[in-house]
């Protein structure tokens, strides 16, 4: 499983012209799912997330993690992270999970992080959508399960 964290100070989805989610502060996470990911891989990705120190202290500091800060988080399926653009121009998306299977492992994504305290909206699940956020910092994180 591969994961894209952003941290941001506002971020919406939309799919057509309507806001399906929208939050203030906290995190954007486009996950990815590979073949061989597990229901142990989301779990696994959901907890260190969950438990991320990237929001700074009153000081500066790097020290909290989203849901120490109050923060929310927008989850929104990516399967193009599983993109292989070695050959030729058009990527292969032969190593992405098919969509039933994925959307399984994408719904114990969810529920890991629902059930850490962490308030989750969503993107829908294989549909086209439009992501707007302003990424604070800029701070990004890519994160992979490696069969966790």
């Amino acid at each position: 499983m591969k994961v894209v964290v952003q941290r941001v100070s506002r971020a919406s989805v939309q799919v057509g012209k309507k806001t399906i989610a929208a939050i203030g502060r906290g995190l954007v996470i486009l996950i990815g799912i590979g073949r061989e990911d597990t229901k142990n891989d989301a779990m696994y990705l959901a907890r260190k997330i969950s438990q991320l120190r990237i929001f700074e202290n009153e000081k500066g500091q790097i020290d909290y993690s989203v849901k120490e800060i109050g923060g929310e988080v927008i989850v929104v399926s990516q399967f193009t992270l599983y993109a292989d653009c070695q050959k030729g121009r058009r990527p292969s998306f032969l190593q992405a999970e098919r969509p039933e299977r994925a959307r399984s492992l994408y719904r114990s994504f969810i529920t890991s992080l629902i059930q850490s305290g962490i308030p989750v909206q969503e993107g829908v699940f294989q549909e086209v959508m439009s992501l707007e956020l302003v990424n604070e910092g800029p701070f990004t994180l890519l994160l992979e399960s490696q069969g966790a």
